[in-house]
């Protein structure tokens, strides 16, 4: 009799846990900070096209139209972003989650990779990269800073900072893009 109530008390004890267990699976699991950044990010998969200004203003050459390319990769694990002007320069910048933070790394032409982190803002508008480190020779400068803004669905901008060196000291450029969705079919899709 003992050893009939022992089993049963085992199993009781094994179902509940089992039933526990499946409750606790059917619980949303919240997102970090990091994860709804990554989430608001990925929105802007598709092709843009805008017009770029810089400060210093002689840094723009050509018609100064920049197409950008976001893709979403690596089985959702990553973004990839592809700019391409009339400059002979085709950076590619990486966008990924490194556990409980959100990551950027830019693979530059100045033949160098920074990495910045990202931190949306509470209202969801404005994702914000900043500098962590650089790994490659940085004696031409390096990207140190970069904002997505969210304005709608079919319109987003970014602006980037660069740090160039020089002999008189370290000068910075700042470039802004402003993008129009260029695949709306893509955007009504999602």
């Amino acid at each position: 009799m003992k050893s009939l109530r022992l089993m049963l008390s085992v199993v009781l004890l094994s179902l509940s846990a089992m039933a526990f267990a499946q409750s606790d699976a059917q619980k949303p699991i919240a997102q970090s900070d990091a994860q709804k950044s990554f989430a608001k990010l990925k929105t802007l998969a598709g092709s843009w096209e805008g017009k770029v200004t810089t400060d210093p203003k002689e840094f723009i050459t050509g018609n100064n139209l920049m197409q950008v390319t976001l893709r979403v990769t690596s089985m959702g694990n990553a973004l990839m972003h592809e700019m391409k002007g009339d400059a002979p320069d085709d950076p590619i910048t990486m966008m990924y989650l490194d556990q409980d933070r959100l990551l950027l790394t830019h693979f530059c032409d100045a033949g160098n990779r920074p990495r910045m982190t990202g931190k949306l803002s509470p209202d969801g508008k404005i994702l914000e990269f900043e500098f962590l480190d650089v790994a490659g020779n940085t004696q031409h400068g390096h990207m140190h800073h970069a904002v997505f803004t969210f304005i709608d669905e079919n319109h987003h901008s970014e602006d980037w900072t660069f740090i160039l060196k020089g002999d008189k000291g370290d000068k910075t450029v700042h470039a802004h893009i402003d993008l129009q969705r260029t695949n709306k079919q893509q955007a009504l899709s999602r």
